[in-house]
Parts: C-alpha cells; sequence; structure tokens
C-alpha cells in the first residue's frame, strides 16, 4: 500500500472532468443531493447551471425529494419593527422580511434548514407587507393587500433569487369587488399557475347586508395566470353561483392546493339559507368546479373568518380563538367524505384573564401550518 498523497488533477484535467461526465450519470448524481448543494452546484460550470435549470432536471429532483420524504415546510419571520409599523399604519423602515424552510421528518428535531435574508420585494407592496398566496415546490407567489387596487403579483424562487412580476390581471376592473387568489401546480401541462376569483360587489359588502335584505345573484369570476406563456387568459370552466369573502385580514390563509386543486371558503345563497358558506375546489388540470360541504353549525357565519389549510393530503379550517376558548380547528380525516370532518381540540397553556372591558380580547397562538405527522405548529 503507497504511503505517496493522492495525485492532485491539473486544472484544465478537473475541468474536463467535470464538463465532461456523461448527462445521465451527472443527473444521476446532483438529483440525491439537498437544495442547498443544489443551488451550490450552479456556480461549478455553465454546464452544470444549465442542467440544474433545467425543467426536466428540476420534475425529477422534486419527483425524488418527495418519494423520499425530503419534507421542507416556509415560513416568513417578520421583525417586531415591521410589524409594529404595518399594525399602526406608519412608513416601513430597513426592518425586512425573512423566509426560513425547516426540516419536517422524523429525524430531526423541526429545525431550521435554510433562511433567505435577502427579501427583494421590501417596501414595494402598498400595504406595507405582502400576503403569502402560498408555496409550491419551492416557488413563493406574493400579491399586495387584496382589498386595494395595487395589483402586484409575484412569483418568487429564492433558492435561485430569481422572479417574476405578473402583468396586470384584466380580471380587475374599477369599482368594489372581493378577491381571493391561489397558487398551484398543474401537473398535466408542467405548469404553475395563479388564479384569481373575483366577485363584483354592490352598494355593501354581501355579508354585511341587514336581516330584512336578501342577498344579491352573485358569481365567481375567474382569471387564470400561466407562467409557461406569461399570460392571463379567463378559466374554461362555468362560473360558480357563489361569492368570496371579504378579504381586508390580511393574516387569513384564503386558500390551500391539495391533490392537485385549489381550495377556499365562498358562500352562496340557497332557499333555506341566506348564507351557505362551504369550500369551493377549482381543479387545475381540467379546471372544474366542485363542492366539499363544511360542518354544520349553529351561528350562521361562524366561517366568515376562518382559514384553510392543507393537513397532509387533505384540508383544514382553523378559526383564531381568544381567551374564552381555544382555536377552533376543523379537519377533513378522509378527503374523499365530507362526513369526516372532525374537531381538534389542542392542549393550550391556560391564557391570563383578560382586563375588565367588553372590547378588550386575548388572542390564543395562531396555527401555521400541520407536520407530516398531523402536529400542528403554533405561532405564540
Amino acid at each position: 500500500m503507497s504511503n505517496s498523497p493522492p495525485e492532485v488533477l491539473p486544472k484544465e484535467e478537473e475541468a474536463i472532468l467535470r464538463d465532461y461526465l456523461p448527462p445521465e450519470i451527472l443527473t444521476h448524481i446532483l438529483v440525491r443531493l439537498p437544495i442547498k448543494s443544489i443551488i451550490t452546484c450552479t456556480c461549478v460550470s455553465k454546464t452544470w447551471k444549465s442542467l440544474i435549470l433545467n425543467p426536466t432536471f428540476i420534475s425529477t429532483h422534486l419527483h425524488h425529494s418527495a418519494n423520499n420524504n425530503n419534507n421542507l415546510l416556509l415560513f416568513r419571520l417578520c421583525p417586531k419593527p415591521l410589524v409594529e409599523a404595518f399594525d399602526d399604519l406608519d412608513p416601513i423602515g430597513d426592518e425586512k422580511e425573512v423566509y426560513a424552510l425547516y426540516r419536517d421528518d422524523m429525524i430531526t428535531n423541526f429545525d431550521q434548514y435554510t433562511r433567505f435574508d435577502d427579501f427583494p420585494f421590501h417596501r414595494k407592496s402598498c400595504s406595507g407587507i405582502f400576503r403569502v398566496v402560498g408555496t409550491c415546490n419551492g416557488l413563493i407567489c406574493l400579491a399586495d393587500n387584496l382589498d386595494f387596487h395595487c395589483p402586484n403579483y409575484y412569483l418568487w424562487n429564492p433558492c435561485v433569487k430569481k422572479y417574476v412580476r405578473l402583468p396586470f390581471p384584466y380580471i380587475l376592473t374599477a369599482g368594489f369587488h372581493t378577491v381571493a387568489v391561489g397558487f398551484g401546480f398543474d401537473s398535466k401541462t408542467n405548469d404553475y399557475k395563479v388564479v384569481m376569483f373575483v366577485t363584483r360587489a354592490y352598494s355593501r359588502d354581501h355579508e354585511d347586508q341587514v336581516e330584512s335584505e336578501s342577498p344579491p345573484e352573485v358569481e365567481v369570476e375567474v382569471g387564470v395566470y400561466s407562467l409557461a406563456t406569461g399570460k392571463w387568459r379567463e378559466a374554461t370552466a362555468e362560473r360558480p353561483k357563489c361569492a368570496v369573502r371579504n378579504t381586508v385580514i390580511v393574516d387569513l390563509r384564503l386558500q390551500a392546493f391539495v391533490n392537485g386543486a385549489l381550495h377556499l371558503v365562498c358562500y352562496k345563497t340557497t332557499p333555506e339559507i341566506r348564507f351557505l358558506y362551504f369550500v369551493l375546489v377549482f381543479d387545475l388540470e381540467d379546471e372544474v368546479f366542485r363542492e366539499i360541504p363544511l360542518p354544520k353549525h349553529s351561528d350562521m357565519f361562524f366561517w366568515k373568518w376562518v382559514s384553510i389549510m392543507a393537513f397532509g393530503n387533505s384540508i383544514a379550517v382553523f378559526k383564531p380563538g381568544y381567551s374564552v376558548n381555544t382555536p377552533d380547528i376543523w379537519v377533513l380525516k378522509n378527503y374523499s367524505d365530507a362526513s369526516s370532518w372532525t374537531k381538534i381540540i389542542l392542549s393550550l397553556d391556560a391564557q391570563p384573564p383578560p382586563p375588565p372591558s367588553r372590547f378588550f380580547r386575548v388572542k390564543t397562538p395562531s396555527l401555521k401550518a400541520f407536520r407530516k405527522t398531523g402536529e400542528a405548529i403554533l405561532h405564540t
């Protein structure tokens, strides 16, 4: 056995070996690397960068990661001064939003995998802070405050530091309207889609009418943006006879992308019920609508301010709680069975009693996501 040090290849030979590995072997190696290493490899050579940024490689890497349970959850971390400035309608300072990925597996203790400190859209929002519409396969969809005429929509890939600003949505016209936006992936066409759901408003918010008034006939107009074409178009499906909810509360999760479809809570009028809330489902592949009933509740407007989010391969709806009760979380245990809605009771530490004022309420921790195990992630 030789004790001599290993031979070091000259730079010229190293470059030849790096650039002339058979593409199938190079792909076989790179596809097994974590995302941080993948991004580093784009700096090795033009050949490697071209291979890694190829849509076929990206699709292969996503498929491999999904099959090997390499699950990552993305969280937005807002510094306290930024949140306070937003809440008080003060000018936004130098504090930026930070996005971080956390491992969600059985091996690690939900530790931070990486973070993205360079937020490229600082001070570009009309309202101060962008709404995170959704995330899918490493892309983040950001939207400005939906109640204002500020059509700033971005698709951002923080890993490669690239983004696309969407063109003006033709579906937004003058006048009052309520808007919900969804984001997901169409596996049939290998395309990412941003979907805008718009209900034209009348003299007042549909949901705030007095008891004696009859709700007007409304429908949802649907516009679809395709990342592949870079254009907006009208959805091919017939417009559903319902309305999207008012979106004044920026913290609400308005949509969930699950099983290739967008899910959002809407409402409609029936002969028996003036405001019937339900989950509207829009399939991104076939662009068809269907409905999932929500659990029955004695309060007709109980579902007005709920968030909706993914729960594994199903959905969950969540209504923030206060000091008098715990957060209300309902999970659809069996996605194909609307009767499988189940209420989850969280074990929370006792909340301090509120001050002696009927206008003051102490908010309980808010739900941010579910882990693969079904464990709820709360923000206190």
